[in-house]
């Protein structure tokens, strides 16, 4: 098992669809392969299971709910785990081990932010240019 005293969490999302011109039989041989890898690597303590998700989903914003998806293909959230690792780049490095990927689809890999959001630190939804001459 792998040491996690000193690892950081990153979240992985896997994004897109599978190849059109792989058969079922090809995708099918890929899912396999991740599952041996993905017990693998949660037995060994390197990731935490996720979950595939569904494709119905609901967008909520300040203007109401609207019934989805509407993403591009590309853009697609199939799923999401978590890996246990020393850098970003060793998280990455896993993540291209990823069986899935052959087959079209593709891996995001982002650290977990430890800290509460704050509207006076840059962050991913923090605007530039926001609080500039204030």
């Amino acid at each position: 098992m792998t040491d996690t005293t000193s690892l950081s969490e990153y979240l992985v999302i896997s994004r897109g669809q599978w190849d059109k011109d792989r058969s079922p039989k090809e995708i099918q041989a890929a899912i396999d392969d991740f599952y041996i890898w993905h017990d693998r690597l949660v037995s060994e303590g390197t990731m935490k299971a996720g979950q595939r998700l569904a494709r119905e989903v609901k967008i909520v914003t300040r203007h109401g709910v609207v019934d989805g998806p509407f993403a591009e293909a590309k853009e697609v959230v199939g799923g999401y785990w978590f890996f246990l690792a020393g850098s970003l780049a060793e998280a990455a490095a896993l993540a291209a081990q990823n069986p899935c990927l052959a087959c079209g689809l593709t891996c995001e890999v982002r650290p977990i932010e430890g800290e509460r959001a704050s509207a006076f630190k840059l962050s991913n939804e923090t605007p530039e240019n926001f609080g500039d001459g204030e």
